[in-house]
């Protein structure tokens, strides 16, 4: 008999056998909506597409190198499956890959960028390489971004760039052997449409792009490059054009959505955010990026969208909402096909574009809290990992119901409901508030040709204090320093576990039904397991 975690499912089964197992939930009065989603096990749509956990982002590389830092990832690959991380800032100075002598000539180091990426191998987990930004006696001029100042001017030699590139390149591919380089990808910069990430034109750009590629493909032609990694879906046609037009290699388009509406790269949250209230915001521009290529010369293209969230600003409370966890499904259901991955900015608050952060819940993009807390969207994103490799068909837009080959099914549902009252106010302000979510009803699971047999069932839920960290600071008081105590305490009240376990009998021929309270924003795993 399985014993899973902790609960013993032969003493179950001899207490409670439920049969067909309806949930036990209370009745709702004869009038309240029923959203149904009826799935047959034995129709199948296909492999799982797992686009949403082929990478995900974190802040720059020097942060990949405290042991905190470290310890999240391994946590956060090992729960959530990412395979893949993007990171700003492996070129940059504290990393010391690049100088030059008294005389100018360049001098390579890789011992930092080596105990990095020896670190991500350790973990299963592959570098998807942003090359950027430049070091400082390379570039052509002063200006910088963020508290750690990356310096956004092109090269002073774009010739000394290609041979960085170049070098770098190859380093990886006798470290790594090139059978596992292949495997990476090489995006060139990050976000060159907007000024504050570069300091030079768009045909600046294509040129440093054009030396980038042209150095990596020099080592293996196999190696994969691609750009422009542009903030809100720019330049996709134009960099396809150029590439074609000038025989420059390209293997993939990457560019960046965020589902607010105001302006860009408002680091401290000052200007103030507005979710969109469009239905298809973000979702729509990875939709209309996937027409642009397959109508362009080059309709094979891979598309990465290598940032994404439902905000700009690592200073917008929305990220430590629950809000979160239905916003990323939806969109990422919304999504479908379109992207080859979709890169989640990012997975832990060690992050210092404004500089380090003091405060235990500021609005941080990780799914972590600094002190390894879990926000609700770590459980949309670990709730997906354990969906199984093949999809059932189904109608519903805000579900995925899955099977494995052991006989167990997975479902995850949701609702989202964008609560935000419109541009009268601003993020900042409203999702500090204490936001209790409202009934919707009931939503039913129904699952006809379930093999007969006995299962456990178990049911977990984020949503409005469940497994809502941010709620569970509130109730402290809002404490600018958590005591180790008090981050334990919110760790166990919000840990992840199931909300309900249960042994269920299903019978020949006869379909197995799960009834549950839907809230606004709320996020359900159904969990069966066959014994």
């Amino acid at each position: 008999m399985k014993r899973i975690k902790g609960f013993c499912w032969s003493v179950a089964l001899a207490a409670v056998m439920i049969s067909n197992g309806a949930a036990q939930s209370k009745k709702q009065p004869a009038t309240a909506p029923v959203r149904a989603i009826n799935v047959d096990f034995n129709q199948a749509a296909g492999p799982l597409n797992k686009m949403f956990n082929a990478c995900v982002g974190a802040g720059r590389a020097a942060e990949g190198l405290r042991a905190d830092w470290q310890q999240q990832l391994a946590y956060v690959r090992r729960e959530c499956g990412f395979r893949y991380i993007r990171m700003h800032g492996l070129l940059n100075d504290e990393m010391a890959i690049y100088t030059q002598d008294s005389k100018g000539n360049p001098q390579l180091s890789f011992m930092y960028v080596d105990a990095l990426f020896d670190f991500l191998h350790s973990i299963g987990m592959k570098p998807f390489v942003e090359l950027g930004f430049m070091p400082s006696q390379l570039a052509s001029g002063s200006k910088t971004i963020f508290w750690w100042k990356g310096n956004v001017t092109p090269p002073s030699d774009y010739n000394k760039w290609e041979q960085l590139v170049q070098q770098l390149v190859a380093h990886f591919a006798e470290r790594y052997g090139e059978e596992e380089v292949k495997s990476w990808y090489f995006e060139v910069w990050n976000e060159p449409n907007l000024e504050g990430f570069w300091a030079g034109s768009q045909a600046d750009y294509f040129k440093l792009y054009t030396h980038a590629a042209r150095a990596i493909k020099a080592v293996n032609k196999d190696f994969r490059v691609g750009g422009p990694g542009t903030a809100g879906a720019a330049w996709e046609p134009e960099m396809i054009d150029y590439c074609y037009k000038n025989n420059v290699p390209i293997d993939f388009i990457s560019t960046h959505a965020y589902g607010v509406k105001q302006g860009f790269l408002d680091e401290f949250g000052n200007g103030g955010t507005v979710l969109d209230k469009n239905p298809m915001s973000v979702s729509g521009d990875v939709i209309q990026s996937r027409a642009e290529i397959a109508a362009s010369k080059k309709p094979g293209l891979e598309l990465h969208y290598t940032e994404w969230s439902a905000s700009y600003t690592p200073a917008d409370p929305i990220h430590d909402s629950y809000h979160e966890a239905a916003y990323v499904l939806q969109k990422l259901k919304q999504v479908g096909n379109a992207a080859n991955s979709m890169s989640y900015w990012v997975f832990t608050d060690i992050f210092e574009e404004p500089g380090p952060r003091f405060t235990p819940f500021h609005g941080g993009f990780g799914m972590l809290t600094i002190q390894g807390i879990n926000k609700p969207v770590f459980y949309a994103y670990q709730w997906l990992n354990k969906l199984g490799p093949v999809e059932l068909k189904n109608t519903d837009p805000a579900s995925w119901v899955c099977k494995d080959s052991s006989g167990n099914v997975q479902a995850l549902l949701w609702d989202f409901t964008n609560t935000h009252p419109g541009d009268s106010m601003h993020n900042q302000k409203y999702y500090i508030q204490d936001l209790p979510s409202k009934p919707k009803g009931k939503l039913q699971l129904h699952l006809s040709n379930l093999p007969a047999g006995n299962y456990a069932v178990e049911l977990y839920r984020t949503g409005y204090k469940s497994n809502d960290a941010y709620a569970g600071w509130l109730s402290l008081g809002k404490p600018n320093y958590l005591t180790q105590q008090q981050v334990a305490q919110i760790k166990s009240q919000h840990d992840g576990s199931p909300f309900l376990k249960k042994m269920i009998s299903v019978k020949a021929h006869t379909p197995y039904t799960e009834d549950i309270d839907l809230r606004e924003n709320d996020v359900f795993l159904v969990n069966i397991i066959k014994l």
